[in-house]
């Protein structure tokens, strides 16, 4: 099952917004680790496409794992807990579709698909 492309609003939200777009390791992880049970197709190099669409490598780190250990028991998924602990520590703005996200206290950019 493949998701759906961005909207055209939150495209133009990111583009308006952001000075630099960041894509975590965590993204990447849990895109492999779907694709491998046969719930997403992607791409077969999702790190070439992140690369030649100008973005920005985020990895993990010490702080974000302590980070993402600590938070409250408010969303079990643990990849959404990384990029939740990532955008804390970061200080960055997390775009989701997620609404339990912003439970969280990080600011969130609120995702459509086309």
């Amino acid at each position: 099952m493949a998701e759906g492309r961005l909207g055209a609003g939150t495209r133009a939200a990111v583009a308006e917004r952001a000075e630099a777009v960041f894509v975590s390791a965590a993204s990447v992880w849990e895109i492999e680790v779907k694709r491998a049970l046969g719930r997403l197709e992607a791409p077969a190099s999702v790190a070439d496409l992140v690369d030649r669409s100008g973005f920005e490598r985020l990895a993990i780190d010490f702080d974000h794992a302590l980070e993402a250990g600590r938070l409250p028991l408010i969303h079990g998924d643990p990849f959404d807990r990384m990029l939740i602990a990532q955008a804390r520590v970061e200080g960055l703005t997390l775009a989701t579709a997620d609404q339990q996200i912003s439970r969280y206290g990080v600011p969130v950019l609120a995702v459509t698909r086309d």
